[in-house]
């Protein structure tokens, strides 16, 4: 049995921690257990050091202030002595044989996530087994779902899909190949799907094994911790900014919101080089129109637009945003959309979203008109492989 390195943060989630931490303790082969605590204030780093384990590391965020999930995983995998990591979260419960039935699939190019069993607290899907067996860790019996889990690893033996999402185990070299995590999402949201999106345009093989399970709370890091004013099936503000936040440095990244089929398999358009003209602009659609291109030349208070964004990213805003008259200086804009504000609606907003398709379905260079939109194309260069590798 080749040794895995467990790499889980955790931030305020001690109950559900302990849980993670002897479910891997009991799998029958032992493996390295490196546990990351961010900043806890419920008494998770003196719990860490009361243990008696050669097999786990502890690395602390002293605070105040988190570094959240998308550095603390980095700095995790990074310290990882094994060659294989298994990025996994405080709030799961492994599975007996979960080792032993993510092992005999992963191969170097491979990633191997396991099945999720969920209490019912987000919808259902086909790549995830719902059973309410607790929605905290003093409601879930441990040795009972164990017993559990055994049957829906005999009922499933050997099933395997092709998707991805967390807990996911690889080669330490695969991750570190394509530059792990991107920080334009930290502390979190959206981190998972843009690093899922390069695994596959790295072009590795993604395998979901069915009798590879884990029980999982679900969303416990943030969205429903109850230190950051979540509670199970209730938002907290903390993750409500987030995810907002994100999902537009998402768009601004990738042209397109996140995408992905059934089984949760990345769907991944192309990325082409846009550009917006905007005339009768105001801030309200500059803010709406800016994620959805690369550049955007508008005629309203952009420099206004900077100042109260900026702090909701790190890209540089002022390579984005410019002044309409500056639209004749560039000549890299590979596709134009010329846009009037007085004209612009629903209808307009819906065609921004599909850009990437519309542009793909055109296949040609010119210029055409759609609804108000007038869309030029120069060049069909596509950019979507440039995002692989995060280069930090």
């Amino acid at each position: 049995m080749q040794k895995i390195t467990f790499v889980i943060p955790s931030r305020n989630n001690l109950d559900f921690l302990k849980l993670a931490y002897k479910s891997i303790c009991n799998l029958k082969h032992k493996h390295e257990i490196l546990i990351l605590d961010d900043a806890s204030i419920d008494g998770t780093i003196e719990w860490l050091n009361s243990l008696d384990n050669e097999n786990l590391i502890i690395y602390q965020n002293p605070g105040p202030d988190r570094i959240g999930i998308v550095g603390m995983f980095d700095k995790g995998i990074e310290m990882a002595t094994t060659d294989i990591i298994f990025a996994f979260h405080a709030d799961m419960v492994a599975g007996p044989n979960l080792d032993t039935n993510i092992l005999k699939h992963l191969v170097p190019g491979t990633i191997v996530c396991a099945t999720r069993i969920e209490p019912p607290l987000h919808p259902e899907g086909p790549e995830k087994i719902i059973q309410n067996w607790g929605n905290e860790a003093d409601e879930f019996d441990l040795n009972k779902q164990m017993n559990s889990i055994n049957c829906f690893e005999r009922l499933h033996k050997d099933k395997t899909t092709d998707g991805i999402f967390a807990p996911w185990c690889m080669y330490k070299s695969d991750y570190m190949a394509i530059g792990g995590h991107d920080p334009l999402f930290a502390p979190q949201s959206k981190e998972d799907s843009d690093l899922f999106n390069r695994f596959v345009l790295n072009g590795y093989t993604t395998v979901q094994a069915w009798d590879g399970l884990v029980y999982h709370f679900t969303s416990r890091g943030s969205r429903f911790n109850k230190y950051a004013g979540g509670a199970a099936g209730r938002n907290s503000d903390e993750w409500v900014y987030t995810t907002t936040k994100n999902a537009r440095n998402f768009i601004r990244k990738w042209g397109h919101y996140v995408k992905h089929d059934s089984l949760m398999k990345p769907i991944i358009p192309h990325k082409y080089n846009i550009a917006f003209r905007v005339e009768n602009c105001n801030i309200e659609l500059l803010k709406a129109l800016e994620p959805w291109c690369d550049r955007i030349y508008s005629d309203t208070e952009w420099l206004k637009y900077i100042t109260t964004e900026q702090p909701n990213t790190i890209m540089d805003l002022h390579k984005r945003c410019h002044n309409l008259t500056e639209s004749d200086r560039f000549d890299y804009d590979d596709i134009v959309v010329e846009i009037d504000g007085k004209r612009f609606g629903e209808q307009e907003f819906q065609l921004i979203q599909l850009l990437p398709d519309i542009i793909t379905d055109s296949g040609t260079v010119g210029t055409f008109r759609l609804g108000s939109l007038q869309i030029t194309i120069v060049h069909l260069q596509t950019y979507e492989k440039d995002l692989i590798v995060c280069k930090k």
